[in-house]
């Protein structure tokens, strides 16, 4: 059996791994018993093997490297107690079990004659053990026995040798170190008794997984200190094993909106549009790089070194953003935007103070009437959510074709077909982005097209698509006025690589867009739609438009919320009139200016 314990580069323990067999593999890849994560680590970075009740490491990294005692070698041995592996960010020690002291004797001298043999990195052996060890090379550079030698005297002269420090840490207040054991204790459970993982569904692998905690705890409740919560230790464990750790109190919180781990220790939410920190945090990043490896699996995606930021989406639909090193530098970062678990209406957003009835009566109007639709606004004001709620408006009757680069619309008419981007493989193949979905939905039949967020190149054809009878289309942009989103359009469109004159791009959108639904986020954390503006053509080269209905705000009251009022500019839409012959009933009072 082969032991070994891991830790942070803090020094702080994570996993504690028994190897049944005579040989451990250490790396990222799945097929390894211990598992590490991060740009730094190979699939299969290293290994520890036993021979005759001796211990050797071996760096399978093809150049990542792999130290001992702080030198980079190739095979390393006879480990002694206290040499330190160094993998990455994360420190390993192989538990040896405590040699006679004759036999210590011996070895010492035997490595100290190795040391001062060759080049630094050479590899050499002890003569007296070539014979026994023929399979292995010991790589032990010059200085590598002294630094090993002098560690050694430190822990002798404070009276520290490894298994002191690791009892110093085990008091009974060390609730987290209690936490990892359970954690790790689970993970061989599952592992010797071959947990068929893949063929449960979630429901199956939560009870089977609760039993094992269970039946942990009840055994090592005679050491658990008494102040210890035995529900809460099992609730979390279990969160770990199969849910998003300590996100998932904060995920089942429906006052928490969004969720931004910055660093495994350093936790912020949102609440009432408001940033406050969560109070709860990761035992270490390898805990974050495993709740994010448990989102992203399912969907197909991976993240590592050559491919650091991913975006995926939760079963729920909240959307998912991570960034790991060396791209995040205090270690791997997630953003979790949460969607609703009740579906908002329309009398929600009149209920919130984010639109007034008569803006509503406007928009379900001109959603029936199949005009094509942007709601333009910044970061979090809210957009998808109010895409959501005006696609609502659209008969069932109607064949709708969703295209995001996460899914996260959820539309409730019967006949929807939701088109996902895909990213590509690790060999670079395989991509398909939104503008390849556009242009394939355009074959589908579609009644109605609604594309989560145009970004780049799509622009131009979802322009083109509203333009060759794909009317009652609707999408989302990022601007921050009804006047930026004509320019952010434009560039949009020279994304594509056309090489449009300006004049043919802004004949375009003043053709294809009716109506601009402006959405913006307030000091207050209050979301609000400021604009409904209506797009009436071109004019001396520029894109005119006129405002139907506005939101002005007035200040602040005494506890800093925004006050103001929604307000009709007087203006009719253009195509009110057209719809009025066509037979169609509209409420023209809503047009009338407050007096």
């Amino acid at each position: 059996m082969i032991e070994v314990v891991v830790r942070d580069s803090r020094g702080n323990e994570l996993q504690h791994v028994s190897c049944e067999k005579d040989r451990c593999t250490i790396g990222r890849s799945r097929k390894n018993r211990i598992r590490l994560s991060g740009w730094r680590i190979a699939g299969i970075h290293a290994e520890v093997i036993k021979k005759d009740n001796s211990f050797y490491v071996t760096d399978l990294s093809s150049g990542m490297g792999t130290k001992v005692n702080g030198n980079t070698i190739t095979t390393y041995g006879p480990l002694l107690p206290g040499d330190e592996i160094v993998i990455g960010s994360f420190r390993l020690e192989v538990m040896i079990p405590s040699p006679a002291a004759g036999q210590l004797a011996t070895d010492m001298p035997a490595r100290e004659e190795a040391a001062g043999q060759g080049d630094q990195g050479e590899p050499s052996a002890a003569p007296d053990q070539s014979a026994q060890e023929p399979e292995f090379s010991r790589t032990l550079p010059q200085t590598g026995q002294a630094i090993h030698r002098e560690t050694l005297g430190v822990r002798e002269r404070n009276g520290k040798n490894a298994d002191t420090v690791a009892e110093a840490a085990a008091t009974p207040s060390n609730y987290s170190l209690w936490h990892q054991r359970i954690h790790q204790k689970l993970m061989t459970a599952m592992d010797l008794r071959r947990t068929e993982v893949e063929s449960m569904d979630d429901e199956q692998l939560t009870v089977a997984i609760q039993k094992l905690i269970k039946a942990i705890i009840g055994e090592m409740d005679r050491d658990l200190p008494a102040e210890i919560d035995r529900e809460r230790l099992a609730k979390e464990v279990l969160d770990e094993a199969v849910g998003l750790g300590p996100l998932e109190d904060l995920l089942a919180d429906d006052s928490v909106t969004e969720i931004m781990v910055n660093r495994f220790d350093d936790i912020y939410v949102e609440r009432h549009g408001k940033l406050e920190p969560a109070g709860v945090r990761f035992s270490s990043d390898l805990a974050v790089f495993s709740v994010i490896d448990r989102i992203i699996s399912p969907l197909g995606r991976r993240i590592d070194e050559s491919s650091p930021m991913v975006d995926g989406r939760l079963k729920d639909g909240s959307r998912v953003n991570a960034v790991i090193p060396p791209l995040a530098i205090k270690g791997p970062c997630l953003t979790i935007r949460k969607f609703s678990r009740k579906k908002l209406t329309v009398d929600d957003f009149i209920q919130y103070g984010s639109i007034s009835p008569p803006m509503v009566t406007f928009l379900k109007t001109i959603v029936r009437t199949r005009k094509n639709i942007v709601i333009s606004g910044g970061t979090g004001s809210g957009k998808t959510t109010f895409l959501n709620v005006l696609s609502g408006f659209i008969p069932h009757t109607e064949r709708i074709i969703t295209v995001e680069d996460s899914a996260e619309l959820k539309l409730e008419q019967p006949h929807v077909v939701s088109l996902e981007a895909r990213p590509p493989n690790m060999e670079g193949k395989g991509e398909v982005v939104i503008r390849d979905l556009v242009r394939n939905c355009l074959r589908m039949r579609p009644d109605r097209i609604v594309v989560g967020e145009c970004r780049g190149g799509e622009a131009l054809d979802m322009l083109q698509a509203m333009n060759t009878g794909h009317d009652g289309s609707l999408t989302t942009v990022h601007a921050n006025s009804p006047r930026d989103l004509i320019s952010r359009l434009e560039v949009m469109v020279m994304m594509a690589g056309m090489e449009l004159p300006e004049k043919a791009i802004r004949e375009q959108i003043a053709s294809a867009v009716h109506i601009i639904v402006q959405q913006s986020r307030f000091s207050d954390g209050s979301r609000k739609i400021t604009h409904i503006s209506e797009i009436t053509g071109m004019e001396s080269g520029i894109v005119q438009m006129q405002h139907i209905f506005v939101y002005r705000q007035r200040g602040l009251d005494a506890e800093g919320r925004v006050v103001g009022e929604f307000a009709a500019t007087g203006r009719v839409p253009e195509f009110y009139e057209d719809l009025r012959q066509r037979g169609i009933a509209v409420d023209m009072s809503i047009f009338e200016q407050p007096s």
